[in-house]
Formats: structure tokens, sequence, C-alpha cells
């Protein structure tokens, strides 16, 4: 018994890396900290114009941008294209039988993504922002293009133009494992067409964007830890306070 308990305990161990590897073979890349408002403005256009043609981000109302600076005008007049009004929630027209008929899955919804690709490789930002810019070209695939991180992946590349085309170049080595037996890696990428943006340029825009994804996960994050800060002052002045009390009451007992 207590053997097999052993041998469960380490199978659970390994099932987090395990299901990383189920994904991709690649490092993660880190991503930036891109926190300021004018990141987060530009990262909430950028997942407007190219990610709300088909994900969703269901619990997030479009009237929140105002946390990032954006009046209800700005709002209204650059980002609202899928909804009525601004307090309307971030969905897509897309309906999910086409959408399993066009890509294979229906795209899942994206308000939470940031915090639901958190693994032991890296955080939910550095997983999104290797993924949004590890796409190359393969005639393959339905789409056209497939992804390092997430081989045969359903998801076209949404932008492409931006990024240009490129495909992935692989070399062969002898597998460490089976002696006799070679293996493709990853060697890098080969830029076929170059893009509208410079590769720091996407890269920059990528950031942004995957900035705006951490936050729209946790938009109350940056309140949450003003008050988390205030609250340990005014427990540890509580403390200190008690402390010279307690001193006062017992000073006169022998």
């Amino acid at each position: 018994m207590k053997l097999f308990a052993k041998k469960l305990i380490a199978v659970l161990a390994l099932v987090p890396g395990l299901a990383f590897a189920a994904e991709g073979g690649i490092p993660l890349d880190r991503a930036p900290d891109r926190n300021d408002m004018a990141s987060l403005q530009n990262g909430a256009k950028i997942f407007v114009n190219y990610c709300l043609n088909c994900h969703a981000a269901a619990s997030m109302r479009y009237n929140r941008l105002r946390d990032l600076g954006l009046s209800e005008d700005q709002i209204r007049d650059n980002l609202l294209f899928s909804a009525d009004k601004v307090g309307d929630m971030m969905t897509t027209a897309m309906r999910p039988k086409d959408a399993a008929a066009w890509f294979g899955a229906v795209p899942p919804d994206l308000s939470v993504i940031a915090r639901a690709k958190a693994s032991p490789a890296g955080s939910g930002a550095d997983y999104l922002y290797t993924y949004l810019r590890s796409f190359y070209q393969d005639e393959t695939r339905p789409t056209g293009w497939n992804n390092m991180v997430v081989p045969n992946v359903a998801m076209p590349h949404a932008m492409w133009q931006q990024q240009g085309i490129r495909t992935a170049k692989f070399a062969e080595e002898a597998d460490p494992h089976e002696p006799g037996k070679m293996v493709q890696k990853f060697a890098g990428y080969e830029q076929v067409s170059p893009g509208t943006m410079s590769e720091q340029e996407f890269n920059a825009a990528t950031a942004d964007l995957v900035a705006y994804m951490v936050w729209m996960a946790e938009p109350a994050q940056a309140t949450r830890k003003k008050l988390g800060v205030i609250v340990l002052l005014f427990l540890s002045i509580f403390v200190f306070l008690t402390w010279r009390l307690n001193e006062s009451y017992w000073k006169e007992v022998k």
C-alpha cells in the first residue's frame, strides 16, 4: 500500500510538466512588464481589433475600460464594434456552431486566459507572449498556419500582416533517448516576406496586448495591492499600539 502511494505521488508530481510538454517543445520567453496606461490602452485596441472577431471576453464590460483612462466617448467611438452599449459585455458575433465548423473547435473565452495558462514553465503572460509570436506558415494546416507553442493549432495567425510571413526551420538530430533514431528539432524561423511592423515593433505590440489581457483577467489587481499595503500598515500600527498598551498595563506588576 505504501509503495502504491509513493508511485501515485510521483505520477501526480509529473502531471504539470507533462501537460506543458504536450503543448509544445520550445521554452517560454519572459513577457516584458508593461503596465503603464499607454501600453494598456494600446493593448485594449489591439484586443478589440484582432481578438474579439473570434474570441469573446464575456466576463468583461466595455465600460470597465474607463479604469484605463478612457472616456465613454472614446470607448464608443474607437472600441465598440461588437456591442451596442458601453455597458455591454465583450462578446463576439460569431456563432459557436460556425466557429466549430470553420476552425474545428470553438475559440475559448479570453476573460481569464492570462491566469489559466500559468504553469511551472512560466506565467500566463509568458505563455501568451511566446504563443502570439510563434506562428509560422504551414501549408499542411487547414488555416495555412501552425504554432511552435501549440503544434497543429486550429487558430490562424490574426496579426500575420503586422509580423509578416515566415516559415519554421527544423534540423535532424540524434534522439538522446533512443540511439540510432533521428528527431526533428526546431532551429528557428525564416522570414519569407516582411510585415508592416519591424520585429521590435511587433514584439512591443504583442507585449501591450498581453499586458492588457493580464489586466483584464483581474482589473481590480492594482486596487487590491494598494488595499493590501494599507491593511498591512494598519495592522503594524495596531500591533505596535497593543504592545505598548500591554507594557503600560503590566509595568506595576512585580
